[in-house]
């Protein structure tokens, strides 16, 4: 099975440095998971969105903590969903002094979009598409576009004025042999507000689907796209 980023980017795929085709080439057919630790070398948040980024903290999306070299970790492993989609988990913690805090999500590609879909949080309310491409660095480029929110028979996509526009860039640094991570969320009219940056080493490990730890898959999962 073809992995969910390589659906998204086709032949661009190939252009990706092979470390980074490492990190974002496997599938739930491999039966493998990718878990990184690192460090990041600054959180930071802007102190106007304070409130919605605590409110954030109970569904692990974002949160109001920032600070210096603050120990992470990310764990991506890839499953069936039960709508029968590829899906991978993307499972980040950054342990700032006193408390763990959590920026969840799983991604799954879906056809007719044509790009890939981005569930945040545990429950999977907020659905975002994302564009992918290749940096000049070799990296992966993530930029988030339409977002949606789905609760019970509750719809909507929220107007652009008011979402986070997310532009991440992961690349590996052979210099250091380490995987870099850059992320921005800003908005439009109020300016970024939320971003981390730092780095990190990467395993791969043997990963059955019945034996993902409990935790990494979703609360609940959503269908709609």
């Amino acid at each position: 099975m073809t992995s969910i980023y390589e659906q998204a980017l086709g032949a661009e795929f190939a252009k990706l440095h092979p470390r980074i085709q490492q990190r974002f080439g496997f599938s739930s057919s491999d039966r493998i998971a990718s878990i990184g630790h690192g460090v990041m070398e600054r959180v930071w948040y802007s102190k106007w969105a304070l409130l919605p980024l605590f409110l954030g903290t109970f569904r692990h999306i974002m949160f109001p903590n920032g600070g210096n070299n603050i120990p992470f970790t990310i764990e991506n492993y890839a499953y069936i969903d039960s709508s029968g989609r590829e899906t991978i988990t993307w499972i980040r913690k950054f342990e700032f002094p006193g408390i763990v805090r959590h920026f969840d999500a799983t991604m799954v590609f879906s056809k007719r979009r044509q790009a890939i879909v981005d569930y945040l949080g545990n429950k999977q309310h907020l659905a975002v598409d994302l564009d992918l491409s290749v940096a000049p660095n070799g990296g992966l480029r993530i930029c988030s576009g339409e977002q949606r929110f789905y609760e019970g028979k509750l719809q909507f996509v929220f107007p652009r004025l008011l979402t986070g526009c997310a532009d991440v860039c992961e690349w590996y640094d052979d210099e250091r042999d380490c995987y870099k991570i850059s992320v921005c969320v800003s908005n439009k009219l109020l300016g970024t507000v939320f971003r981390y940056q730092g780095s990190f080493q990467a395993s791969f490990i043997p990963a059955e689907e019945e034996t993902i730890p409990i935790g990494i898959k979703p609360l609940r999962s959503e269908s709609r796209e």
